[in-house]
């Protein structure tokens, strides 16, 4: 029973109005309140969550701007740095994966965050290329399996109908660390210099690492593993839900059948496609607006804020897009070859700091867009438990991108000395991966259900 001397919350007036809906029969309204209440009870804690993961994987683009002359390291060692993070990730996100039905997303996601928080604090002490590398091979180490988790996740609250839609609010954690991100890395950059005898570039990586452990603790306590857990939801609650969830059960009914599935690895090679290019533009973008004229850290960190702002709002309205329409293929594939002739626009056309900050806002908008409504594809595609494998294999394979993109950068910088021949490689990858989508019949919405090896298309 609720204490009567408390005040009402935005939650309470939800469940008081779920409640009612349920008693009167009214099931299309009883989902909307209900969807408002998973919403409030389960998004905001996962979206912080994000928020921090993007912020500590990518921040070393700013720290570059110190940290490289500080220590002497040539763009080829930071361009393997920032993207050996992915090799630690990729090599434990699948069994993190595995493990996550058996012991639980609650232990799980705790966990995480607060490894990954402490390592990313520990960069400060970074000061030779060895201790550089086994530090970011660490944090992806520690972060591996919290993206295909969370996604997973999501799909034992959410269908298809809502799927995109609820990972897009999620996913508006990427351009919302850019957001805020760059001018508060320009800030600590410059404004911490020197404070405790310890450079700016120190202090970002602790004060942006050290609060993900508390979030960890944070996390244990407001997360239930699932609707079965969850102490906020009465029968009748689940009981809609899992009526509006459908069958649990897919035909892919081991992860060994998801391992024999072509159209898996197809997926995966188009979202590496994807993520290269994402992160190569995240790592190395702070460098590209400083070469196009930007004066100072903190102006980097403004002009930075934008295409992360064109992100968020791509983010937003193409997951809501893509779930009133049903359709996946072009809501992936047309934002990707938008952001493939965007990036070959820069490479061909050079430019100032203005036309450097239009090319890559395009870029990173139509980017994230693609990003989002491609997990909508997998979760749809394959049901049950086996959905976390094929999810963390998926992701393996193609997160595996967040090496390859900033690393063929920096080798490319090295070896011609020009940072536009790798971004052409990029460009190829954009290309590469609308054709790989569009070579994928992905069903309609109201056609989406689990199928089983060989059958009917995505």
């Amino acid at each position: 029973m609720r204490d009567a001397t408390r005040v009402p919350t935005e939650i309470d007036e939800i469940e008081a109005t779920l409640l009612e809906k349920i008693n009167n029969g009214d099931e299309s309204a009883a989902a909307v309140a209900l969807y408002r209440k998973l919403n409030w009870r389960l998004l905001p804690i996962l979206l912080i969550g994000f928020v921090f993961a993007y912020l500590d994987r990518v921040n070393v683009g700013f720290a570059k701007l110190q940290m490289q002359s500080e220590l002497h390291f040539s763009d080829a060692v930071y361009g393997v740095g920032a993207g050996i993070f992915f090799v630690g990730y990729v090599l434990f996100e699948l069994p993190s994966n595995l493990l996550l039905p058996k012991i639980g997303a609650r232990v799980t996601f705790s966990r995480i965050m607060a490894l990954w928080g402490i390592t990313s604090a520990c960069m400060m002490f970074v000061h030779s290329v060895p201790a550089f590398y086994a530090v970011r091979f660490l944090l992806g180490v520690f972060e591996a399996g919290f993206a295909p988790g969370v996604l997973f996740y999501l799909s034992r609250w959410y269908g298809p109908s809502r799927a995109a839609r609820a990972i897009s609010i999620v996913w508006l954690a990427g351009p919302i660390s850019g957001i805020f991100g760059g001018p508060v890395a320009g800030w600590l950059l410059t404004g911490f210099a020197s404070v405790g005898h310890l450079s700016g570039w120190q202090w970002m990586f602790l004060l942006e690492g050290a609060p993900c452990a508390l979030l960890g603790i944070v996390a244990f306590f407001l997360l239930p593993n699932g609707p079965d857990t969850a102490k906020w939801l009465n029968d009748e609650e689940r009981r809609l839900l899992a009526s509006l969830l459908g069958p649990v059960k897919g035909l892919h009914g081991s992860f060994g059948a998801v391992l024999k599935d072509p159209k898996v690895y197809v997926l995966a090679l188009a979202y590496l496609f994807i993520i290269a290019p994402i992160y190569a533009v995240s790592f190395w973008l702070p460098t590209i607006l400083k070469l196009a004229g930007a004066s100072n850290p903190v102006q980097v960190g403004w002009y930075a804020a934008i295409p992360s702002a064109a992100g968020a709002l791509a983010i937003y309205f193409g997951g809501r897009s893509s779930d009133k329409r049903g359709e996946r293929r072009f809501h992936i594939a047309v934002p990707v070859f938008i952001a493939f002739l965007a990036l070959c626009a820069w490479v061909f056309t050079g430019g100032n700091l203005i036309a450097a900050t239009l090319a890559f806002t395009a870029v990173t908008a139509t980017t994230w867009m693609a990003n989002v409504v491609f997990w909508a594809v997998p979760t749809e595609y394959i049901k049950g438990d086996a959905s976390a494998g094929a999810i963390a294999l998926i992701n393996t394979i193609g997160l595996s991108g967040g090496f390859w993109g900033p690393a063929i950068i920096g080798w490319a910088e090295t070896a011609t000395g020009n940072i536009h021949v790798g971004f052409l490689v990029m460009a190829a990858m954009l290309f590469l991966s609308a054709l790989l989508i569009l070579s994928l019949a992905l069903a309609p919405k109201s056609a989406v259900v689990p199928v089983s090896v060989g059958e009917t298309s995505v």
